[in-house]
């Protein structure tokens, strides 16, 4: 009975060494195989799903997570080129480049402005016109047209306006207006042309139908208004003076001169010996023509001859007789 008890218990013993090496065999074997097999998580939940209407297809997302043992990824074998830029470099071409085409701009005979086309002109020659631009021979590129425009006009006063445009490759046109002349005005032995703003300018050539003016001093000189042009002149004659010439002009008698005088205005010597001055205002010359007819030809009338007549204001015209030579009334030379 011992024996069979002492082989039980070793046998128990065997067996039991044996079963725990199987079992040591089986935990390694679960290892490798869990090491070797993907974990896959889900996001889903093990809820019961309720069906809901669909208001839009929306992809459902998975995270998977692959466990690859000993996995390497190694970098493609083509290289991409690198271009590195100087900056330096660069900015030199790019101003050399530049330099080159300014100077091929000022150089080249072809971008050269052999003579401005000047149209509007009469009086003015192409040739005056063009000496005093100063844009024969330069380059089209440096030909500024404001200032051609202010150099045409400070020479000529007697170009009301001027407009001047450039061209590619070489052309420049100057407009130009003339200010037409309408007073002939003589003094001190020379002679100006005047148009109807009273600018005076250089006569040149004959232009018919002129009211022609003896100065006998030189016109009152006023401040002249602000223009809308600033290159415009400032008047020799006020406006008001020159409307009174233009007025007074038909009553001028054939075989007489109109004259200026600085202190009886605007007149004319009349041959029969006498002198009318009619003042320097066009208010009322109608009316002074008529006095000054009608004072005439009462003096006439009477025999007396008059030296000097002024009806410059005709409620109170005056005259001096030639014998006595001082100023009356006309109530008391009657």
């Amino acid at each position: 009975m011992s024996e069979k008890r002492e082989l039980s218990r070793s046998e128990n013993a065997r067996r039991r060494r044996a079963q725990r090496s199987v079992n040591e065999l089986q935990q390694t074997k679960q290892r490798a195989m869990k090491s070797s097999t993907p974990v896959v998580t889900s996001r889903i939940s093990t809820r019961p799903v309720m069906a809901t209407p669909k208001r839009g297809t929306k992809k459902r997302r998975f995270n998977i997570a692959f466990v690859l043992p000993e996995a390497r990824l190694h970098k493609p074998g083509v290289v991409v080129p690198r271009f590195s830029w100087d900056l330096r470099r660069t900015a030199a071409v790019i101003a050399l480049l530049l330099g080159v085409v300014v100077y091929l701009a000022l150089s080249l005979p072809y971008l050269h402005v052999s003579n401005a086309t000047v149209l509007g002109n009469s009086r003015l020659s192409v040739e005056e016109i063009n000496s005093v631009l100063g844009v024969t021979g330069q380059s089209i590129f440096t030909v500024q047209p404001d200032e051609v425009k202010t150099r045409l006009l400070m020479n000529y006063p007697e170009l009301s306006s001027a407009e001047v445009k450039v061209y590619l490759p070489n052309h420049v046109y100057v407009t130009v207006t003339e200010r037409q002349p309408v007073i002939l005005w003589q003094q001190n032995g020379g002679m100006t042309w005047i148009d109807s703003t009273g600018v005076a300018f250089l006569p040149r050539g004959i232009v018919d139908g002129l009211v022609l003016v003896n100065g006998l001093g030189m016109p009152s000189v006023n401040v002249a208004p602000p223009t809308a042009d600033p290159l415009s002149p400032p008047p020799y004659l006020q406006q008001e003076l020159v409307d009174a010439i233009l007025v007074l002009a038909p009553s001028v008698p054939a075989d007489s001169t109109m004259i200026f005088d600085p202190g009886y205005g605007l007149g004319w010597s009349d041959n029969r010996g006498w002198r009318a001055f009619f003042g320097t205002s066009m208010q009322d010359m109608p009316l002074k023509v008529r006095v000054y007819q009608s004072l005439v030809d009462s003096l006439l009338a009477s025999g007396k001859t008059p030296a000097f007549i002024s009806v410059a204001y005709p409620d109170a015209p005056f005259y001096r007789m030639t014998e006595t030579r001082s100023p009356q009334s006309t109530n008391d030379g009657q």
